[in-house]
């Protein structure tokens, strides 16, 4: 009897270690060298991204990337570009080689087919040709001061206004058709709130304000996570692992649901891309 229960002992410790060793393996395998500029993943503390890649010394801003995971957009200011370029890292020849789209354009997004690249109140059609020249989205948003838009799977459209006092809205499409845009009705939101995310669900929402307590410098980003009645909960900070005494901005989730994007800016006309592994974000509506 003893040696069975020795025997289950050694296979029940050897199963673990072969559980351990499996999981470090997944740690520490190399992504794809054709998806996140081949890039490492990040683990649970965020990390600049593709920093041989993407040139650190300027203002770069505002990453995406297309559900491929094979182009990535982000707005770039400094050297030769004098204002908010729109720049596109994309892996040809099997290699990745970054070229100018606009020399200005808005803030990106791309829908989750693929198909519309939204850019605050424009947005561009992707075509055979490649992307169209961008289109004014017209009404009912042509009074709104639009930096970031963002939609849902089913076609709602979440946005924020360039102003210290304005809230984040929300429009459904209706029988093909945007309606009238609403606040989101989000209690405790601070000041400058900007740059929603919306989950494609439209599970939660990410964004970042300016709050004179709770935050923990500059621009902080915030989540709220949709409750069983359909209301918004509150706003929860980020935390000191994304948050710091710089301004924190542009929070996104990616495609495939395993990486929190986000920008961190330090003045005079400098930002840095970060990414860190999504549980960070996820595990907070646990908490």
């Amino acid at each position: 009897m003893m040696k069975k229960l020795n025997c289950i002992l050694v296979l029940v410790f050897l199963n673990a270690c072969l559980t351990k060793n499996e999981s470090a393996k997944q740690l520490i395998s190399p992504i794809s060298e054709d998806i996140y500029l081949g890039q490492k993943p990040p683990g649970l503390i965020p990390e600049l991204f593709a920093p041989e890649i993407i040139k650190t010394e300027f203002r770069q801003a505002a990453g995406v990337f297309t559900p491929d995971l094979k182009e990535f957009y982000f707005r770039r200011r400094g050297g030769e570009y004098k204002s908010n370029a729109l720049v596109v890292i994309k892996y040809e020849d099997n290699k990745w080689t970054e070229s100018l789209v606009a020399e200005k354009a808005g803030e990106p997004f791309i829908s989750q087919n693929g198909k519309i690249m939204y850019l605050g109140k424009k947005y561009r059609e992707r075509t055979t040709a490649g992307w169209s020249e961008a289109k004014d989205l017209g009404a009912p948003f042509d009074n709104y001061r639009i930096m970031r838009l963002t939609a849902a799977s089913n076609g709602t459209f979440y946005f924020d206004e360039a102003s210290e006092t304005g809230p984040l809205r929300y429009s459904r499409l209706l029988n093909g058709v945007h309606e009238k845009p609403k606040t989101l009705n989000i209690e405790d939101i601070g000041d400058w709130n900007a740059h929603p995310f919306i989950a494609p669900d439209e599970s939660y929402v990410i964004w970042d304000d300016q709050r004179e307590k709770g935050g923990y410098g500059g621009a902080d980003l915030y989540i709220s996570f949709r409750q069983e009645d359909g209301s918004w909960g509150p706003s929860i900070n980020l935390g000191d692992t994304i948050n710091t005494e710089f301004a924190e901005a542009y929070g996104s989730i990616t495609p495939d649901g395993k990486y929190f994007f986000f920008h961190r800016g330090y003045g005079n006309n400098k930002a840095d891309i970060y990414w860190v592994d999504a549980k960070v974000i996820m595990n907070l509506k646990h908490k």
